[in-house]
């Protein structure tokens, strides 16, 4: 009898003491209360608290959580109604805050951020609240962090999932989109039009301004061989002159008969001219022919101050 007694008392107490470890997993922590009132939190690992004096609060996750924000109807500042959904990110720090501050956690998390949702993104525009997605992401962190700061949570990231505008919102973006690239096609080919126009007038001009110079440069040309052709002409003019003021003839003859000459050339390289009919006299051609062998035999002779020695004959008896 008193064996049994022992055995009972021995199982008793090691139900006891299995009762009163409390064996708390990572990632997790425990508020223990002392009949109904918090006074520790239970860190993971083996702990031991007495059965029946203290028992296991709140379980409280301490990993960083994702909460689902349902999709939700939002009017906007310009009165368009969009549609939008999210994600939350957050952290408890404190489990006992989290535990004994609110009542239910993640439905205040919800609620909260709910509702700074459809404040943030009221007072934008529609066109605001599609392309500021960042700016919308950021308020609501500032906001709900701060609500959430008394609650011992961190709220990490506040992300917007989708925005949905109204399918005739939609078709009226997607034609003012539309219209704004075939203005932009049409300001850029108005440019490249410009821009080609200036670059042809700027290559015409460059074009006129070489051939401007091209003309002048020649035309100093011109002006410059005529000088020399009227020079030659001058100085064979005077030496023609000279010489028939000196008596020589023969001169004017070569003279004229080398225009003839230049003349009748000119009759003979005519292209339109196939057969040429006037009269010719042979004796003047001649006769100026003659004049040219004249004067370079006169050039062939020796000067008139010049002494040329002649043998001496003797004369003979009937000379």
């Amino acid at each position: 009898m008193i064996t049994t007694a022992v055995t009972a008392f021995l199982g008793m107490a090691l139900l006891y003491l299995f009762a009163s470890v409390k064996v708390v997993r990572q990632g997790y922590q425990y508020t223990i209360e002392y009949f109904g009132r918090f006074t520790t939190v239970a860190r993971p690992g083996l702990n031991f608290y007495p059965a029946f004096f203290y028992r296991v609060g709140r379980k409280i996750n301490m990993m960083e959580q994702v909460l689902d924000i349902p999709g939700q109807e939002i009017i906007t500042k310009d009165n368009a109604m969009v549609s939008t959904d999210g994600v939350v990110f957050f952290q408890v720090l404190d489990s006992a805050k989290a535990a004994y501050e609110v009542s239910d956690l993640y439905l205040a998390i919800m609620q909260l951020t709910t509702t700074n949702l459809r404040t943030v993104m009221g007072s934008m525009d529609l066109d605001e609240t599609l392309s500021k997605r960042d700016e919308i992401n950021a308020r609501l962190l500032a906001v709900v962090d701060h609500a959430t700061e008394s609650w011992g949570v961190k709220i990490t990231r506040v992300e917007i999932k989708d925005i949905r505008p109204p399918a005739d919102i939609v078709n009226a973006m997607g034609r003012q989109m539309k219209a704004e690239r075939e203005k932009r096609a049409v300001i850029l080919e108005a440019e490249g039009s410009r821009a080609s126009a200036i670059l042809r007038a700027e290559g015409e001009k460059q074009s006129q301004i070489l051939e401007a110079e091209g003309r002048r440069e020649a035309a100093f040309r011109d002006a410059e061989a005529r000088e020399r052709a009227a020079e030659a002409e001058a100085k064979a003019t005077q030496m023609v002159s000279d010489a028939i003021a000196g008596g020589n003839t023969q001169a004017i003859n070569y003279f004229i008969a080398q225009k003839y000459v230049e003349a009748v050339g000119q009759f003979a390289n005519s292209p339109n001219a196939k057969t040429i009919l006037f009269p010719v006299e042979a004796t003047q051609l001649i006769g100026t022919l003659g004049g040219i062998g004249e004067i370079a035999r006169a050039a062939l002779e020796p000067k008139a101050d010049t002494v040329i020695a002649t043998p001496t004959t003797r004369k003979g008896p009937f000379q």
